[in-house]
């Protein structure tokens, strides 16, 4: 850590999403470059692997929207920023940044924030208030998509003085490579999922919530039920419901409602999702709107899996349709259900190609190290 350069990332906790593990990863990256690195954080899960001889955490509420703590935590970043003195603070989503923006005003450092997704705003406060990660000195965009998306509604805030560039999410393709998972793993998950391997397996993973696209998925899977006369496969929807206990009931009415009580399977939680995917035969992606860049469907195809993804957002452009996995018609459960009919029927020489092109597709251009490499780039660039 003996360098000049030396780089805080600020986010509200260290969780398991994409912007999470993304903050992680550059934050272990910079030190291999002999960057010093720094994250403040409120918490979560993430913080314990966080090697502390390489990284320095520190705690602050950065989760909080409170304007008075949002100012608060500006104060204190400033005292940070100048204790450390830190070179450049990379603020991953909306609340903290506004904290890191007046810090890097009171202390003259260089400002860079990441668009992590579209935030929605139905109001002009509301506009504003997402109008802080574009007035970086560096905006960086997690898709084609996001970089469009900022173009098209935060114009008046870009500046010939501020950059925006794309750099795609990248995930680790050692982790998620089907030659790192045991047999005997999978069997004990299977177990857990009280499931008998005598059928495929489709697996939707994604926190419960109504625009992940769950309902449609039930729907689509009722079709499939009824163009096939039989069940033919076991359904997996993988993911916490935060909280939204209504929404949970509701997905297992409509369950219930299909007959598909055996067949649809709610799994809270996995600590191996590398291992999820790789007892799964087939990956949805069924969002009703767009992803900013997608995880599941890089994910899928890195453990050469076949993806079925909605044709909007991140997928279009981690999806090779026909290629790589397949793309339907967003929101609609009829199209799912007869992608979903198509990859049933094919033989396993085709299914098998496809897997191997998706993890090609996702070692040359969505893969960590591609990543790391070109955020490290343009803080070089800022910084000299």
């Amino acid at each position: 850590m003996s360098s000049n350069l030396k780089v805080l990332q600020v986010i509200p906790k260290l969780g398991y999403g994409g912007a999470e593990t993304g903050c992680y990863d550059i934050a272990h990256y910079l030190p291999e470059n002999n960057c010093g690195s720094f994250i403040i954080t409120s918490g979560g899960e993430l913080i314990k692997f966080i090697d502390k001889k390489k990284v320095k955490l520190i705690k602050l509420p950065v989760h909080s929207k409170n304007p008075i703590l949002i100012l608060i935590n500006a104060l204190l970043i400033s005292s940070i920023i100048l204790f450390y003195k830190i070179n450049i603070v990379h603020a991953r989503s909306r609340a903290p940044a506004w904290s890191c923006l007046i810090a890097c005003k009171l202390t003259g450092r260089k400002f860079v924030t990441t668009f992590h997704g579209t935030y929605n705003f139905k109001s002009k406060l509301k506009k504003f208030y997402n109008s802080v990660m574009v007035r970086s000195d560096l905006i960086i965009a997690g898709s084609n998509f996001i970089f469009s998306h900022i173009n098209e509604n935060y114009s008046k805030y870009l500046s010939f003085k501020k950059k925006l560039l794309v750099i795609f999410r990248g995930i680790n393709v050692d982790y998620f490579d089907p030659e790192t998972k045991l047999e005997s793993d999978e069997k004990k998950l299977l177990k857990v999922w009280d499931i008998n391997k005598d059928k495929k397996i489709i697996l939707l993973p994604g926190r419960l919530t109504s625009w992940k696209g769950q309902e449609l998925f039930i729907e689509a899977i009722n079709l499939v039920n009824i163009e096939l006369g039989y069940e033919s496969f076991y359904g997996i929807i993988l993911g916490s419901d935060q909280g939204r206990d209504l929404f949970k009931k509701k997905l297992t009415r409509l369950s219930e409602q299909y007959g598909m009580n055996n067949q649809v399977r709610f799994i809270d939680h996995c600590n191996d999702m590398a291992l999820a995917y790789k007892v799964s035969d087939i990956v949805v992606s069924a969002s009703i709107e767009p992803e900013a860049f997608g995880r599941v469907s890089v994910e899928a195809q890195s453990m050469q899996k076949v993806i079925i993804a909605s044709n909007i957002g991140g997928s279009n452009e981690t999806v090779v349709d026909g290629k790589t996995g397949f793309l339907f018609q967003s929101g609609d459960a009829q199209s799912l259900s007869k992608t979903i009919l198509k990859v049933l029927n094919m033989n396993d020489a085709s299914l098998k190609l496809i897997g191997s092109e998706g993890r090609k597709n996702i070692i040359q251009k969505f893969n960590v190290e591609k990543m790391c490499f070109s955020t490290y780039s343009e803080y070089k660039k800022i910084f000299n």
